[in-house]
């Protein structure tokens, strides 16, 4: 006779098991889960990101607010644009991938389509203090960054011409971040890139057939659960994902259904400005201070409020680097369990 199946909680206790495929329940995108092939989570070679000082170069340092462009918003403490003064500060990037000027101009040249280069390139400038990390930063200072990510989206909304606004962190030169001044960066675009449009897609299918949300179902599941769970709070969840393509790959998910990060309220806000702040401390405590990166995902700005796509936010420490089989298949090997992977998290605490 077969065997019944076993309770998860079961199941993965002790983490031996054989290599497996994973799919990714939203995108359908196929995982390769082989903890055979690689290491448990402290085999990891540690690459700590430094605090290198160096202040006197920096153009993002308070005093130094002539070395880029005009601000476009701040939180300041009474003091006068482009001046010192500030706690954050969003400016346009001196060398933007995307320009905000002329209209779009789509035009097809046979099979090939173009247009334009239209959109917004800015930087959220998190800190005056040119060393501080975003994981030591005060849990208000996290949550005036935060509230600059929203204000800036609902100001950008107001362009028709734009689809899609990515917020995202580069930390530590392994992650891309080419200044050591703590800073993240908002690219807004004319079209919805493909990594969200597979995610909407997956999402809209599963709400066709179920009319429910797949993350507010993943939400209940992974609860119950437990044993991909980091931390949880009554607002928010913190988990390793199912089919997680990365060592350490960690989604921070709000339990109220929400589509647009940009509409997220007061008590929201503050509540992950802690859950960001401890999900960022245990990564630097359990990795030893790695380099890393995260990014919103929330629903296309011209879209009204969507009952199938739960805005998130995917956080994805630079342990490994994707090679070449990644690169020819689509597929990722992933050579820790993310069950695994969330129990060392939990077990690292908030630092």
């Amino acid at each position: 006779m077969p065997s019944s199946p076993q309770p998860e909680a079961s199941r993965y206790s002790g983490f031996s098991y054989m290599p497996e495929l994973r799919k990714d329940p939203v995108t359908d995108q196929w995982v390769i889960i082989s903890p055979g092939n690689a290491r448990r989570p402290a085999d990891f070679i540690k690459h700590p990101v430094s605090s290198v000082r160096t202040e006197q170069n920096c153009p993002y340092c308070a005093g130094h607010e002539h070395s880029t462009p005009d601000e476009v918003f701040a939180f300041r403490h009474g003091t006068a644009p482009n001046q010192p003064g500030w706690s954050v500060r969003v400016v346009p990037n001196k060398f933007p991938v995307l320009c905000i000027e002329g209209p779009l101009e789509r035009e097809g040249e046979g099979i090939f389509d173009r247009m334009r280069g239209v959109g917004a390139h800015e930087v959220v400038i998190e800190s005056p203090d040119h060393v501080i990390s975003m994981a030591d930063l005060p849990e208000k200072a996290i949550e005036n960054v935060l509230g600059a990510y929203r204000a800036r989206i609902q100001d950008l909304k107001n362009d028709h011409r734009l689809r899609y606004v990515l917020l995202f962190k580069n930390h530590g030169e392994a992650a891309g971040a080419t200044l050591e001044h703590s800073h993240s960066q908002l690219i807004a675009l004319p079209v919805v890139p493909k990594r969200v449009q597979e995610e909407l897609r997956g999402a809209k299918r599963y709400y066709k057939e179920k009319e429910r949300c797949i993350f507010c179902d993943m939400i209940r599941q992974e609860t119950k659960a437990g044993t991909r769970i980091v931390l949880e709070t009554e607002r928010f969840v913190v988990l390793a994902p199912y089919a997680a393509r990365f060592p350490f790959e960690t989604w921070i998910l709000p339990k109220q259904h929400h589509s647009h990060f940009e509409e997220i309220d007061g008590a929201h806000l503050e509540n992950l400005a802690w859950v960001l702040k401890s999900t960022l401390r245990r990564i630097d405590k359990a990795l030893e201070r790695p380099a890393w990166n995260f990014s919103i995902h929330t629903a296309p700005l011209q879209d009204g409020a969507s009952p199938s796509f739960h805005w998130h936010i995917e956080v994805t420490p630079k342990v490994t680097r994707v090679a070449g089989f990644e690169g020819g298949s689509g597929f990722y090997i992933n050579p820790t369990l993310p069950e695994e992977s969330a129990k060392f998290l939990r077990d690292a605490g908030p630092g």
